[in-house]
C-alpha cells in the first residue's frame, strides 16, 4: 500500500547551545512553537503561517554526544534566488557544494532541484531547495543553474 500524500512532519537536529540555536532559527523566520527547558529542546513551526504542517526540533546535547546532520528547506525558485542576499544580511555565509562555488544555485540534475547550502552555528548542513520543471538528467551530476538552463534551452536564470 503506497501513501502518496505522505510527507515528513517533523525532523530533528542537535545543538551544543540551545539559546544560540533558537536565535539562529528564529532569524531564518521559523516560528518558535515550544521550549522544554528540562529536556533542553525547542520546537519550531515551518510552512505557511497558521498551518502547522511541519516541525523542526532542536535538541541540546553534550559536546561528546553531538553529531552534525543535514536537512533542506523547500522553497520556490523565485525565493531561492533571493537566498544569498537574505543570508548575507544575517551574516550567514553560503557554502560551496559538490565542487561548485556559491555564485549561483547548484542543480542536482537527477531530481532536478536547485540548492544553496549553508550551516547553522553548530555546523549542521542546511539547504534551501527548489524543485525544477523538466526531465531529470542524472548524467549531468551537479551543475550550476546556468548550465542546467543552457542544456534545457532556458536562458533566464530565474525561470525553469
Amino acid at each position: 500500500m503506497g501513501l502518496g500524500g505522505m510527507k515528513i512532519y517533523e525532523t530533528h537536529v542537535n545543538t551544543r547551545n540551545l539559546k544560540q540555536s533558537i536565535e539562529f532559527y528564529q532569524s531564518l523566520g521559523l516560528e518558535l512553537a515550544y521550549v522544554i527547558n528540562e529536556r533542553r529542546v525547542a520546537f519550531f513551526w515551518l510552512g505557511e503561517a497558521g498551518k502547522k504542517e511541519q516541525m523542526l526540533g532542536v535538541w541540546e546535547v553534550p559536546a561528546d554526544k553531538f553529531v552534525t546532520s543535514h536537512f533542506a528547506f523547500g522553497v520556490t525558485l523565485e525565493e531561492l534566488m533571493k537566498i544569498p542576499s537574505f543570508l548575507e544580511k544575517k551574516g550567514i555565509e553560503l557554502r560551496p557544494s559538490f565542487g561548485l562555488d556559491t555564485s549561483e544555485p547548484v542543480v542536482h540534475a537527477w531530481m532536478p532541484a536547485a540548492s544553496y547550502y549553508f550551516a547553522d552555528p553548530d555546523g549542521n548542513s542546511l539547504e534551501y531547495l527548489a524543485l525544477l520543471e523538466g526531465e531529470a538528467r542524472p548524467e549531468m551530476g551537479a551543475v550550476h543553474l546556468s548550465t542546467w538552463n543552457e542544456v534545457n534551452g532556458n536562458h533566464d536564470k530565474r525561470s525553469v
